[in-house]
């Protein structure tokens, strides 16, 4: 994102685990894990829908295991605390259907002998898909994450812990947060706007539900010398949220795709990440790229980067790699993208190789954002390759 000059805002938000969509992903994602725990070789496209007392699971699935799909589901439903008609779903009486085939020849074929190396007796990977996939990183925050998108998870995450720790809570699954950052040039100077809707008990008051959230969440995240006297704070401002999750609102895999990235600060290619296994470059080259992003702001070689990757399907290496850092790289952009040539491989194959993608760890990812946070399974998150463009940058 080029920073503007002068003083501006910026909005992000992000969803609570239990949102529809939220629950749709972490679903798909729940199928996905499931089948690579006995099968790390299997093909997974996994979509989920729900609405009002039902979730639908489709897609297409090549796999040598047998995943009970409805279980995983309800057993997903459960962890997230949909598990009575008080919270307006119930993982034990509703219904769950499926339809799942193969992945089609036509793609399989493409991604099991890469177009360069057909005919050689010599395997490799082709991507799954054409497309376009971005990773991205600033220095805002200590995890190279925009403040905006950083502080919404933070609030999310922080609106479960408080309704998970107590059985009688007058909080429910469903919730979102929204963060709006003044900046002046490019550092963030201020909390302008924070807004919070959150589902909550049939008992709970306005009174109740506003000291809570400010008590327990806003002022437990929001670091106090962000906030002023003219910080707007709106917590549920439509008055009342009891109708929550899938019956308030249909949910959908891959519809929160801006939540589960950067909060709209950096580009996105299109593709969501949820319910697909690696070889999908959609969800392992936007993480190959966050990696690259994230390494290049770590070794000082730029304030701010972007990183584009793109494919051709059935095809192993990339068609093309944009480096962007906005005007505030130590070096050229065309010579950071020649030190990430040299340095880093984005064969599909590769990406899985190095960051070690063919392990049961999507589910988590699946709410409050896949970048930015601090878990040893997010090995897109290392920086362990900032040494190595600090040093080629050396020799330029």
């Amino acid at each position: 994102m080029k920073k503007q000059n002068g003083k501006w805002l910026f909005t992000s938000e992000s969803v609570t685990e239990g949102h529809p969509d939220k629950v749709c992903d972490q679903i798909s994602d729940a199928v996905l894990d499931a089948i690579l725990e006995s099968d790390p070789e299997a093909r997974v496209a996994c979509e989920t829908f729900a609405a009002t007392g039902m979730i639908m699971i489709a897609g297409e699935i090549t796999t040598t295991s047998y995943v009970d799909i409805p279980s995983v589901a309800r057993e997903t439903l459960k962890q997230i605390g949909y598990n009575s008609s008080d919270v307006s779903f119930d993982y034990k009486t509703c219904a769950v259907m499926t339809s799942i085939d193969e992945q089609s020849p036509d793609i399989a074929q493409g991604v099991n002998d890469a177009l360069e190396t057909r005919g050689e007796g010599q395997l490799d990977i082709g991507a799954g898909d054409q497309g376009m996939m971005f990773g991205y990183a600033n220095d805002d925050t200590p995890e190279y994450m925009p403040l905006p998108i950083s502080l919404a998870h933070k609030l999310t995450m922080r609106l479960t812990e408080v309704r998970k720790s107590d059985p009688l809570s007058i909080l429910s699954p469903d919730g979102k947060s929204q963060v709006t950052v003044e900046y002046d040039g490019p550092v963030p100077k201020r909390i302008d706007t924070v807004v919070i809707s959150t589902q909550h008990k049939e008992s709970a008051t306005e009174d109740q539900i506003r000291k809570l959230v400010i008590d327990e969440v806003i002022n437990k995240v929001i670091p106090a010398q962000l906030m002023d006297e003219n910080t707007r704070v709106f917590i549920n401002p439509t008055g009342r949220f009891v109708l929550g999750g899938p019956a308030g609102d249909t949910g959908l895999t891959g519809r929160k795709i801006i939540v589960d990235t950067y909060g709209g600060f950096g580009r996105h290619g299109g593709g969501c990440f949820s319910g697909k296994d690696p070889t999908k470059v959609d969800r392992s080259a936007a993480y190959a790229a966050r990696h690259i992003a994230k390494n290049i702001v770590a070794a000082g070689l730029a304030k701010e980067c972007e990183v584009q990757i793109a494919y051709a399907i059935g095809v192993a290496r990339p068609v093309s790699v944009m480096i962007d850092t906005f005007g505030t790289g130590m070096i050229g952009d065309d010579k950071i993208s020649d030190i990430v040539s040299r340095i880093c491989d984005l064969r599909p194959a590769a990406i899985i190789r190095d960051l070690d993608l063919r392990r049961p760890i999507y589910k988590k990812t699946a709410a409050y954002g896949h970048f930015g946070r601090e878990d040893a399974d997010f090995t897109w998150e290392r920086l362990d390759l900032a040494d190595a463009f600090r040093e080629e940058a050396g020799r330029i």
